[in-house]
């Protein structure tokens, strides 16, 4: 027979209280407390598109645009960065549960998005178009109505063309390289991609695409983190702006998108906070 313990009762409200405050501080636990304390920023980037990040084929290494960036928002944090690679579809859900701390992967601002994750100010934008051949005879998006048009399934590029081209269908794919296939195969009619992934597909098409001249949404695109995190979403931030004001960014793009590259895109709009398109 067990027996029966007499516990003070202010000894056992004591311990309820100890416990429950732990609890709370474990609930409550700092990401970014947690990142300093190991010395390493887990970012995330996508590892098939050129030149945001893609497997260098020389070095076998992932490199690119938000490879870059990574890397200089990690030195200005005080951090080591350590890569990880991403799909479209797991960019959300591995901020969400912890697995990385900063995605940096053509990441487009949604308020659906929004209300998962939080949003860096937006170091970039650019239109979302729809790339076709140039001999079909496509060339407004009027003319894509009961057409069969690709994207990458859950990118924002299939979002604005569901919402823009309600009368095509839309086609997903795993990853862009896919959708531009499916295009260059004539299993599709047209190709939503955002114009700086897509010049990429252009050069590849060695001048059988283009790009309807008309853009579906103009897609500010920024860094995420984990919902409810204000001190990395701030510590984000502030090196953001402090690599905005040093030229670093416009280095990068540069380095990736520059005039000496075969993309020769130009970064139009600078650093933007995010709450201009929250409105």
């Amino acid at each position: 027979m067990t027996p029966h313990l007499n516990i003070p009762k202010t000894l056992l409200m004591g311990a309820i209280v100890t416990v429950s405050a732990l609890s709370s501080q474990i609930a409550s636990a700092d990401q970014l407390a947690d990142m300093k304390a190991r010395g390493t920023m887990v970012c995330g980037t996508l590892t098939s598109t050129e030149p945001l990040g893609y497997q260098d084929p020389q070095t076998r290494q992932i490199v690119g645009f938000d490879v870059d960036m990574c890397k200089a928002l990690a030195q200005h944090m005080g951090l080591k960065m350590e890569h990880k690679g991403l799909s479209i579809e797991q960019r959300v859900p591995e901020l969400s549960t912890g697995r990385v701390d900063v995605v940096s992967a053509a990441l487009g601002y949604t308020k659906e998005r929004a209300q998962q994750i939080s949003f860096s100010s937006a170091h970039y934008q650019v239109p979302i178009r729809v790339m076709v051949k140039k001999n079909s005879g496509l060339d407004s998006f009027a003319k894509l109505a009961d057409k069969r048009i690709s994207a990458v399934k859950s990118a924002t590029t299939e979002i604005y063309a569901r919402r823009g081209l309600t009368k095509s269908e839309i086609v997903t794919y795993q990853d862009g390289p896919s959708a531009f296939l499916a295009l260059m195969q004539d299993k599709v009619d047209g190709f939503s991609t955002s114009e700086t992934a897509g010049l990429r597909y252009l050069v590849e098409s060695k001048g059988e695409a283009t790009y309807i001249k008309d853009s579906l949404a103009w897609e500010p695109t920024a860094l995420g983190v984990k919902k409810d995190e204000p001190a990395l979403l701030a510590a984000v931030n502030k090196s953001l702006e402090d690599m905005e004001k040093a030229g670093e960014i416009d280095s990068i793009w540069n380095k990736w998108y520059g005039p000496t590259t075969r993309f020769a895109f130009a970064r139009e709009k600078k650093l933007t906070p995010i709450s201009t398109f929250a409105q």
